[in-house]
C-alpha cells in the first residue's frame, strides 16, 4: 500500500504516521489488489483534529472526512467510516450479480438449495427522486456562479464554465470556502 500522508499547518510525528498506516492496512482485506495511492490529509480547524482520506479506484473514488479532539480518535473514526462504504459498496455488486444468476442458481439447487441459508447482507436504503429539474446552462465565469449561488442560497450550482465551455459545479465546504468541481479529460 502506498501512503501518502500529509499535514496542514501540523507536523505529521513518526507516531502519528505509523498508527495512520496501520489503521489504513486494515482496508486491504477487502481488496484482490494493492491500493496503489492512499492519500490522507490531516489539519486542525476550529480546535478540532480533522483527518480527510481519498482513495482513488477505477470507476470509484472512496473519501471519508471526520473530525475529534484527538487526532488518533479522529483516524480511527475515518476508517470505520471507509468500511461502511467499501462495504457498502460490495454487498450492492454483489446484490446485482445475484440477481442476474438467482434464476440459474435457484434452479440448479433444487429443494435443498432453495431452503439454505443465505448469508445476511446489509440492507441498501431504497432511493426515491421526488423532484426534477431541467434547465439551461448559462455561460458564466467561477466567480459568477459563486455569486448566483448565494443569491439563491444554495449549497452547490451547476453551470457551464464560459472559459472551458464545460460542466461544472461550485459549492459551498463546511468551513466556509468555496469549491468547484470540474470534468476530467
Amino acid at each position: 500500500m502506498v501512503v501518502n500522508i500529509r499535514g496542514e499547518n501540523l507536523e505529521v510525528t513518526t507516531s502519528l504516521r505509523n498508527y495512520a498506516e496501520k489503521k489504513l492496512s486494515r482496508l486491504e482485506k477487502y481488496f484482490d489488489a494493492p491500493l496503489d495511492d492512499v492519500r490522507v490529509n490531516m489539519h486542525v480547524h476550529n480546535n478540532e483534529q480533522v483527518v480527510e482520506v481519498t482513495i482513488p479506484m477505477q470507476g470509484l473514488l472512496l473519501r471519508a472526512e471526520e473530525g475529534h479532539e484527538d487526532m488518533y480518535a479522529a483516524i480511527d473514526l475515518v476508517i470505520e467510516k471507509l468500511e461502511r462504504q467499501i462495504r457498502k459498496y460490495k454487498t450492492k455488486i454483489n446484490r446485482k450479480s445475484r440477481q442476474f444468476n438467482g434464476d440459474l442458481k435457484a434452479g440448479s439447487y433444487g429443494v435443498e438449495g432453495a431452503n439454505a441459508i443465505q448469508p445476511e447482507v446489509e440492507e441498501e436504503p431504497q432511493f426515491e427522486v421526488v423532484r426534477k429539474k431541467r434547465f439551461n446552462l448559462k455561460p458564466m465565469t467561477v466567480e459568477e456562479a459563486i455569486l448566483q449561488m448565494d443569491m439563491l442560497g444554495h449549497d452547490f450550482f451547476v453551470f457551464s464554465n464560459a472559459e472551458t465551455g464545460e460542466t461544472n459545479v461550485v459549492y459551498r465546504r463546511k468551513d466556509g470556502k468555496y469549491g468547484l468541481i470540474e470534468q476530467e479529460a
